[in-house]
Formats: C-alpha cells, structure tokens, sequence
C-alpha cells in the first residue's frame, strides 16, 4: 500500500504537536519507545535523541519524503502503522520507526535501532 500524502502530512503534523503524541505501552499497543538509547546523527548537537527531538526527527523525514511503509498491525489488530527504516551511520543498524494513527493522536509504537540490516 502506498502512502498518501494527506496521511504524510498528518503524521508531520501530529508528531510535532506534544498534545497529540502517545508513546505509552499498553497491552493492547505494545510499544518499544526507545528515543534516549539511539545515538543521533553526527551533524547533531546532541549525543541521543530526547523523546522530543525523536518526534522532530521523525516530522523532518516525512517532510523530506522519506519511504514509509504501510503495515497492518496485530495488536490492536488490523489497524494501520507506517514504517520508516532510516539510516543514521553509514555500517551502523538503521533507525526503526513505528507509528499509528488515531483520531487526531499519533501513537509511538517504535523508535530503535533494528535487529535487521
């Protein structure tokens, strides 16, 4: 499924509007909310990202028209996430991140560093 650019630019602007921003793991969204175990990039004032500067991080790859994948969840089952797999160091593993809507709150489900190449 490809992702609109209504969806993009909902996302954008929910992930930079603290009210709407959910990051809590709930038995029915499991979440791994990791923001302060990721280093950022090296063009960063910053050694790891802050749960605010996560959002930010992520509202700027949206805006920058950064593949996002389309995933139905399991839990809460079939519901609709959006994956962004980014590279922050060349060799390094990439960023993983997991969002999903909801009526006008934007849920974390994830946000580190993947198992994965």
């Amino acid at each position: 499924m490809i992702l609109s650019d209504e969806i993009r630019r909902e996302l954008a602007l929910l992930a930079r509007r603290p009210t709407a921003r959910i990051t809590q793991s709930t038995p029915k969204r499991p979440t791994n909310w990791c923001p302060t175990e990721v280093r950022t990039p090296k063009d960063s004032p910053f050694d790891v990202f802050t749960n605010a500067g996560a959002w930010e991080f992520i509202a700027a790859k949206l805006d920058e028209g950064h593949p996002v994948e389309v995933i139905t969840l399991e839990k809460p089952a079939n519901k609709t996430a959006y994956v962004m797999k980014i590279c922050l160091e060349a060799g390094s593993p990439l960023l993983y991140v997991k969002l999903e809507l909801g009526s006008g709150k934007i849920f974390g489900r994830s946000f580190h560093l993947s198992n994965y190449a």
